[in-house]
C-alpha cells in the first residue's frame, strides 16, 4: 500500500477527498468544500487546507445526512478502490429502516414528477413566452 507517511508530503483535502473515494471528481469535491459542506476538527475547510492522519472529517450528504470519517493516512495520488477505502475509518452510524423507506419514497416521487413533464398546453404556452411563436 502506497501510504505517505504523516510528516512527508502535505496533501490538499479536495486531493484527498478524492482519492479516498468520498467524492467522484476533485473538482467535486473542491466545490463541496466552497459551499461549506466538509468539515475538518470541527471547522469549515476550504480545499487547499492541509489534512494529516487523525483528522475528524464531516461531509453533509443529501437529505440531510452527515458522514463522519477519520483519516487514517493520506496519498496524493490515485489507488485502488480497496486501497483508498483504508485510508479513513467510517464512523457514520448505518442508515434506519424508516430512513431508508424515506429515501425510496422520495426516489419513487422524484422519477414520477420527472415522468409527468408538462402537457401540450403547458408548452405551448411556454414557448409563446419565450417568443418562438405557434409551433
Amino acid at each position: 500500500m502506497s501510504l505517505v507517511p504523516p510528516h512527508s508530503s502535505p496533501v490538499r483535502l479536495d486531493v484527498w477527498l478524492d482519492v479516498a473515494c468520498l467524492f467522484k471528481t476533485r473538482s467535486e469535491a473542491k466545490q463541496a468544500c466552497v459551499l461549506g459542506k466538509v468539515e475538518v476538527n470541527g471547522d469549515r475547510a476550504k480545499p487547499h487546507r492541509v489534512v494529516k492522519p487523525g483528522d475528524a472529517v464531516v461531509i453533509q450528504r443529501p437529505f440531510g445526512r452527515k458522514q463522519t470519517v477519520t483519516i487514517v493516512g493520506v496519498a496524493d495520488r490515485s489507488l485502488p478502490k480497496a486501497e483508498a477505502r483504508a485510508l479513513f475509518d467510517d464512523l457514520t452510524p448505518p442508515v434506519s429502516a424508516e430512513e431508508k423507506e424515506l429515501r425510496r419514497a422520495e426516489q419513487v416521487y422524484r422519477a414520477a414528477a420527472a415522468a409527468a413533464g408538462t402537457d401540450r398546453r403547458a408548452r405551448r404556452d411556454i414557448r409563446r413566452r419565450k417568443g418562438w411563436g405557434d409551433v
